[in-house]
């Protein structure tokens, strides 16, 4: 199945580079200005950009990206506003994913969400607390619907683990380089390539690394092992601290533009 993630990656590999892949929760600053979000990260180099579903219940999500999300639910953002932000994004050319947790696909509704989103153009989700073993729905729907279903890896999952995780696998494989919440962090440290490298031993999918990045340097790092760079506190940080919704996009299109030669200089 070829996807426009499965492309854009693909012609990252071609020009033998990571491909960039950055986050924002729909919603912030609102619905609209979430979607300019996304284009301007588009503009400044983004590869892929993963569009969040806001949740009430986050398991994954640290600080940063919590306000965003907090504001995002009080002002009324629901998956309706999170599919018009992902067509937003495929309409760029990029790839479009929703990054999401389970329950609110299951709210929503399975074969619904799938055939909505592959309706606007996305690409795939990723479901961080989903396994594969518990995915049988939503693995239906989304090879009904021609969607790539992106699952987590982690340090501490089994060789078995990895294979039976990459296996149900499409688009890539995320590796989350450190346990716990999200946030950007000062070192990657040696797990991710660790990880990544554990992970190449089962599959010949793609490897995304996220979790942490938040500069050219750390982008730089991981890109000399990883297929894709993932960075989302960053960019949500970026709008968070701007004055204006104006400078928010300023400040993720030129982050973007940052972290895009950081990728590009890691091999």
């Amino acid at each position: 199945m070829s996807t426009r993630l499965t492309e854009v990656l693909a012609a990252a590999k071609a020009e033998n580079r990571a491909a960039l892949v950055g986050y924002l929760p729909a919603g912030y600053p609102s619905v609209e200005g979430s979607a300019a979000a996304a284009r301007a990260m588009v503009e400044g180099g983004c590869d892929i950009i993963e569009i969040g579903l806001p949740y009430s219940d986050p398991q994954m999500d640290g600080p940063v990206i919590q306000r965003a999300v907090e504001h995002a639910l009080a002002h009324g953002t629901n998956t309706r506003h999170v599919i018009d932000n992902a067509r937003a994004v495929a309409e760029t050319g990029a790839a479009s994913l929703v990054m999401t947790y389970w329950n609110p696909i299951e709210r929503y509704g399975v074969e619904r969400f799938a055939e909505e989103l592959a309706a606007a153009g996305g690409s795939g989700v990723i479901t961080p607390d989903l396994i594969p073993d518990e995915a049988a729905e939503w693995i239906a729907a989304t090879d009904k619907h021609g969607l790539d279903r992106v699952f987590l890896v982690a340090p501490s999952s089994t060789d078995a683990r990895l294979k039976l995780t990459a296996d149900a696998a499409g688009g890539f494989v995320y590796a989350a380089s450190t346990m716990g919440i999200t946030g950007t962090r000062t070192s990657v440290g040696n797990r991710a390539a660790e990880l990544v490298g554990r992970t190449r031993k089962v599959t010949d999918l793609p490897i995304c690394v996220g979790l942490g990045v938040s500069n050219a340097a750390q982008a730089a790092e991981i890109a000399g092992y990883a297929d894709g760079v993932i960075v989302g506190s960053a960019f949500v940080r970026a709008l968070l601290e701007a004055e204006t919704p104006e400078a928010g996009l300023d400040a993720v299109r030129t982050l973007a533009a940052e972290l895009a030669e950081g990728v590009r200089s890691g091999r």
